[in-house]
């Protein structure tokens, strides 16, 4: 079979969201419980009006996820660590008629200390499960937020993701690319050398491309720009824009917010890490001058489509953004 991954701007059958169930996603205060329950939930009830959802709860959360979802989003209790399914869940593909679910190995973001990824590591193939899809499995260590891809076949890595060391350090590049264009059906790879500096930090994924660079429906490629020359992302910004000049692609800059610090250091909130509904999308905001801006750019790279600001300043403290706790399951 061929299979081949849709781009996330083509039709989908249903979104997947996981529900925050412990550790430090979910926190150790009733207010950290909380904030975290109400923004996953917050995602998914607006990704709700716009496409079917499915929330996957830890069995034993359903009255919980419950008191915070809307009622037409369906449950499936699945055994679950985290809630970032982007990178647990299944990558889905299709052919033919018939709906694939990738299940990459999923070792918590390179084996890290802190991760518990035993229950994890099965949800893309619960998931198939729940829809019949049928399970390709592969050798490499990856997530879904490590990957990006265009329309004619092209997709993104981070040379310190797929390669870096708690992955695939035996694998060369020419491997990687073997495996992920039999997987997805691609067949260009561009490499960033790194991503975004706070993603190098305890929580972080060690350079996810999607809070970094992202292709449009029209071919061109956005890129996250820190402006700021004091911010230590003003210097990733430059590389990742050569890196794109050199490879002949028609680039959209996508400010930064002005925001530059919070009580860690200096953040990587990202305008790139929003999420493609049918007829609609869902945009990182944080309450700075800049969401506004990244709307209107937006507006134009997704016409016919209604961006939506939502608040995501609480999952970029746990380590990520919308796009990393949504996965789509297209329509075949």
């Amino acid at each position: 079979m061929t299979w081949r991954m849709p781009t996330e701007w083509e039709r989908h059958e249903r979104t997947w969201v996981a529900f925050p169930t412990s550790g430090y996603t979910l926190g150790d205060t009733q207010s950290e419980h909380e904030a975290a329950r109400s923004t996953w939930a917050n995602v998914a009830n607006r990704a709700s009006e716009f496409e079917n959802v499915t929330v996957v709860v830890n069995p034993g959360d359903e009255a919980i996820a419950r008191k915070y979802l809307s009622s037409q989003i369906e449950l499936a209790p699945i055994p679950i660590d985290d809630a970032w399914i982007r990178d647990s869940g299944p990558t889905f593909v299709v052919d033919s008629g018939k709906l694939g679910a990738v299940n990459w190995v999923f070792n918590g973001w390179g084996a890290q200390g802190w991760a518990e990824f035993g229950k994890d590591a099965k949800l893309a193939t619960a998931i198939a499960a729940e829809v019949s899809a049928t399970v390709i499995d592969s050798e490499l260590i990856n997530e879904g937020g490590g990957i990006h891809i265009s329309q004619d076949g092209t997709v993104l890595l981070t040379e310190t993701v797929q390669l870096g060391k708690g992955r695939n350090p035996t694998w060369s590049k020419q491997q990687v690319e073997q495996e992920i264009h039999q997987r997805l059906g691609t067949t260009k790879a561009i490499w960033l050398k790194r991503g975004l500096t706070r993603d190098y930090e305890e929580f972080g994924t060690q350079g996810h491309v999607d809070i970094v660079a992202c292709f449009a429906p029209d071919g061109r490629v956005l890129y996250h720009d820190q402006k700021n020359p004091n911010h230590p992302d003003y210097q990733v910004s430059s590389e990742v824009r050569e890196t794109f000049i050199r490879a002949g692609l028609e680039i959209v800059s996508i400010p930064a917010p002005n925001t530059l610090t919070d009580h860690e250091g200096y953040v990587d909130y990202s305008y790139i890490n929003h999420y493609v509904l049918n007829n609609g999308v869902l945009l990182c905001a944080f309450d700075d001058p800049r969401d506004k801006e990244a709307k209107a750019i937006l507006r134009e790279v997704y016409p016919g489509r209604e961006i939506v600001l939502v608040d995501a300043r609480e999952l970029f403290a746990r380590g990520g953004g919308i796009h990393c706790i949504t996965q789509q399951q297209p329509a075949f």
